[in-house]
């Protein structure tokens, strides 16, 4: 990213924040779909601090949400916005300039593309879809409609990983042979959740939406969805896509041409089932990259539970997340460098600044940082890797056409049927 897009998007703290260099003429109409704790991060840290953006709508299929969303917003503001359970009355209705769309996983699509073909700017939350022909749908429908599409991909504009990305593309490591990323966290067996009836207030069949519909169980929602395969793909699909977008955008590569990913179940017990534990091997043509996740056994045996490592001639390089990066020299007697990094509140993100780059590129026209076409081929990184683990065997990618090569079985997984009355989008 050039130097003079970044300073584009610092901003000051607080709630009187102003993007540097922009002028205040309007305040666009904006809504939110997917009201739960990240969407409110993305509203009110992005959108409201802003300054420039009228909150217009809430949408969520949880009451419950979707009260203590409005309840934040009336904290922060006098907007007085509508709330809906259903983002197509939302977008028929209050005709928004920007939606964000903070969704499970399973629902990113329809919502986005509606919202486009609404004449909306989307903020959509990654990964940008449950399979990969909905991510080809989303780019299409964002080019059609001529408007910008910003994934939530904040760490293209951390300031440790802007810098991180400098140093690696400058050449000082040398030829990377290997990239391995990871991601480690505590945990154990855990224990199952039982099935229940839905709280009052949530519409559950809304929420499972086109997925398939099963009992409700309080492990899958509010925020536990991520671990269940009918609505999300695992810490490879969300953690992973990170990391996979990282890579990508530090060596610009846009796919591999291999892929192959092992793993299973073999510490929890509970009522969740993606794999606790998981590698993958991405094939690119001049180096290749490692991923492994353990939900379990995160803990202060190595130096990090998180990042990336970059493996060059020229010595090794860490990027990582709450601890900066670290170049550590192949040649004996030359010092280690390190940058520490520079994250927002709360959560240790930075939204605020991937926010103002989404505002000036829809002011100028240009593609944003994280636009959807980057999201779409991070994103099919790491479904391609769970495709991967369900078939248990080695993918050829052809990442031109976005087909799996001389493999019927793993072709079928880039889509799968929605439950009615939904639709699948049309690539």
């Amino acid at each position: 990213m050039q130097r003079r897009t970044f300073l584009a998007g610092s901003l000051s703290a607080g709630l009187g924040f102003h993007i540097l260099g922009a002028q205040r003429e309007r305040r666009y109409r904006t809504a939110l779909i997917g009201s739960g704790w990240w969407g409110m991060n993305i509203l009110t840290c992005g959108a409201i601090e802003s300054g420039q953006c009228q909150v217009v709508a809430l949408c969520d299929v949880d009451e419950n949400q979707l009260n203590a969303a409005m309840k934040k917003v009336q904290e922060l503001t006098s907007d007085q916005p509508r709330r809906y359970k259903d983002y197509r009355e939302l977008l028929a209705r209050e005709k928004p300039e920007i939606v964000i769309v903070a969704t499970p996983d399973h629902w990113h699509a329809l919502p986005t593309i509606a919202a486009l073909e609404a004449g909306a700017h989307v903020y959509v939350e990654k990964p940008i879809g449950h399979t990969i022909m909905e991510g080809r749908a989303m780019v299409n429908a964002a080019r059609a409609a001529k408007r910008v599409v910003q994934v939530g991909f904040h760490r293209r504009v951390s300031p440790h990983n802007v810098s991180g990305m400098q140093f690696l593309r400058s050449g000082k490591l040398g030829k990377i042979g290997m990239v391995r990323a990871f991601v480690h966290s505590a945990g154990g067996p855990g224990k199952p959740t039982p099935d229940s009836d839905p709280p009052p207030g949530l519409d559950w069949d809304f929420w499972c939406g086109p997925a398939p519909k099963r009992p409700f169980n309080k492990a899958i929602h509010p925020r536990g969805f991520r671990q269940f395969l009918d609505y999300a793909n695992g810490t490879l699909g969300d953690w992973g896509v990170h990391w996979m977008d990282q890579i990508l955008w530090i060596t610009e590569e846009k796919y591999p041409r291999k892929v192959y990913s092992a793993g299973g179940r073999f510490i929890r017990r509970d009522s969740t089932d993606a794999p606790d534990t998981q590698t993958a091997v991405f094939e690119f043509e001049s180096f290749i990259v490692n991923w492994e996740h353990r939900t379990y056994a995160g803990n202060e045996a190595e130096k990090t539970n998180i990042g990336c490592y970059f493996y060059g001639t020229e010595g090794t390089f860490h990027m990582g997340w709450l601890d900066g990066w670290t170049f550590y020299p192949a040649k004996k007697g030359q010092p280690v460098l390190h940058e520490e990094p520079k994250l927002g509140k709360p959560d240790d993100q930075n939204i605020r600044e991937l926010w103002a780059d989404f505002l000036d590129a829809i002011r100028t026209g240009r593609r944003p940082v994280a636009d959807i076409e980057y999201g779409h081929l991070s994103t099919n990184m790491s479904l391609l890797g769970m495709i991967s683990y369900r078939l248990g065997r080695a993918l050829v990618w052809d990442g031109e056409k976005e087909v799996i090569v001389g493999d019927p079985e793993a072709n079928r997984l880039l889509r799968r049927p929605y439950r009615e009355p939904w639709q699948y989008p049309k690539a």
